[in-house]
This record gives C-alpha cells, sequence and structure tokens, in this order.
C-alpha cells in the first residue's frame, strides 16, 4: 500500500532516493512526522549519532563525571551520592541518546539490532516527555536552581529525542521479543526509580524539591513517578501498535 502521507517539502527531493527504507503508510497518531523529515534524519543518520553521542557525553557529565573540568573530583553530583551497583539506573536520558545513536549505527552497518531500536524508541520517547514533563510541573524550583539557557536547552533537547524516536518505525518492525526487552528495562528503571530502590534511596533523576515535599495533596515523588510510568505504557502502546498496523497493511497489501 503506498504512503498516505504526501510529500510537504521540496526536501524530499534532495533527501529521498536509495538507500531509504520506503515510506511505511502508517497513520499520522503512530507515524507525526512528515515523510521528508524521517528522510532528513535517516540520509543523515550519521550526523544524528554523532549529536547523539555528544549528547550521551554531556548526560553522563551533567549527572557527575566530571573528567574535565580537571578542578572537580571524577565523580561527584548525582553518580558520587548513589550506590555504585545502582549506577547503571541514574543517567537515563544520557541512556536513552546511547541507544539511539547505537540503534542508528547499526542499521547504517547493515546490522539492524532490534534490540537496540525498541530500547531507544522506549528511551526518546519516555525521557524525551519525562523531562519537559517535570520542568513544567516544578518549574519555579528548577528556574530558581538552574540556569536559564541550560533549563532551556533541557526542554528542547529532550523534545528533540522524541521526534528522533518517531523516525524508528522506518528501520524496525518493532517485534515482540524487543519491545518485551524495552519495557522489561524501563519497567525496572519505574520500579527502582520511584517504588522498590533496592539500595539506598530512590533512584530517580534529582529533581529540585525533596522527594516528600507536598504539592496539591501530593508528593513530588509521586507526581514524577506518575508521568514516568503513564510514559511507560505509552511507549509499549505505540510501539506494540506500530507492530500490528504494518502487519495489517502488508496484509492488505497480498505481501
Amino acid at each position: 500500500m503506498a504512503s498516505s502521507r504526501a510529500p510537504a517539502s521540496a526536501l524530499y527531493d534532495l533527501v529521498s532516493g536509495d538507500g531509504l527504507p520506503a515510506p511505511d503508510g502508517l497513520p499520522r497518531w503512530l507515524a507525526p512526522l512528515p515523510t521528508w523529515l524521517e528522510n532528513v534524519g535517516l540520509r543523515f543518520a550519521w550526523v544524528v549519532v554523532a549529536i547523539n553521542l555528544l549528547g550521551t557525553a554531556f548526560g553522563f557529565w551533567y549527572y557527575g563525571f566530571h573528567p574535565l573540568p580537571l578542578s572537580d573530583p571524577l565523580v561527584t553530583w548525582q553518580f558520587a551520592a548513589e550506590p555504585v551497583v545502582m549506577w547503571p539506573f541514574v543517567p537515563d536520558s544520557p541512556m536513552a541518546t546511547l541507544f539511539i545513536a547505537l540503534a542508528f549505527a547499526s542499521w547504517k552497518l547493515g546490522r539492524t539490532n532490534e534490540y537496540l531500536v525498541s530500547l531507544a524508541f522506549f528511551g526518546c520517547w519516555k525521557l524525551g516527555l519525562w523531562t519537559p514533563y517535570v520542568l513544567t510541573v516544578f518549574a519555579d524550583a528548577f528556574l530558581q536552581t538552574t540556569w536559564l539557557p541550560l533549563y532551556v536547552f533541557l526542554f528542547v533537547s529532550h523534545l528533540a529525542m522524541v521526534v528522533q524516536a518517531f523516525v524508528l518505525h522506518r528501520i524496525s518492525d518493532f517485534p515482540v521479543r524487543a519491545v518485551a526487552v524495552a519495557l522489561a528495562w524501563y519497567g525496572l528503571n519505574d520500579i527502582v526509580d520511584y517504588f522498590v530502590p533496592i539500595v539506598g534511596d530512590p533512584h530517580h533523576t534529582s529533581l529540585p524539591l525533596a522527594d516528600g515535599v507536598v504539592i496539591g495533596g501530593t508528593t513530588v515523588l509521586q507526581i514524577a513517578a506518575v508521568g514516568a510510568v503513564l510514559l511507560t505504557f505509552a511507549a509499549t502502546f505505540f510501539a506494540l501498535a506500530t507492530r500490528v498496523k504494518k502487519l495489517e497493511l502488508r496484509l492488505e497489501a497480498g505481501e
């Protein structure tokens, strides 16, 4: 079945062509980006990989891994405050950008890894929306502790992660086993971040208010947890809905 989304720009002609997977005809609610923009991301995938690796490096620095400046301790801030065994659960957004960099790199090398793609989709969808969510809900507190340009950068760069997530359907069918792995990883993250920390305190990204502060009859921890859990459910739904819709389209086309 031909895609129902016509090119919206002359840029389509520049970035479409050999080597790109064909548009798959998904409905707008599953694939909201125009085809020409998807093609931009795919055509310049190595640039996307590089940008995400830079974002990963910045993210690890943000969470407290400081090889530079040399005047800082190598490990500080949230990494320093967390038990070493729980470090894999701390840098959520940097891990998401690492997953999507590796997912696009594996595709460009002709070895698409479905597990990386699903992890990237979950991570970029979930963290790409959770961070603007808490930045908005706790805006007053953030703006008292965060440099305004950094606040804006964090807000915009995380929304850009969501845009990237909606290109991944072009390189993957989201097999159930891969979605299950991504759900297991991000579900476990939710558990240790908000419900059962296993070692020490909850391991969610540090917020500018204590977890027990009450806002509107609920706590900061509960507000952050609601957003994270709902986004994990949403990522699962969108990934599986994409798979089902792709199968339906192929059946309709007689493939």
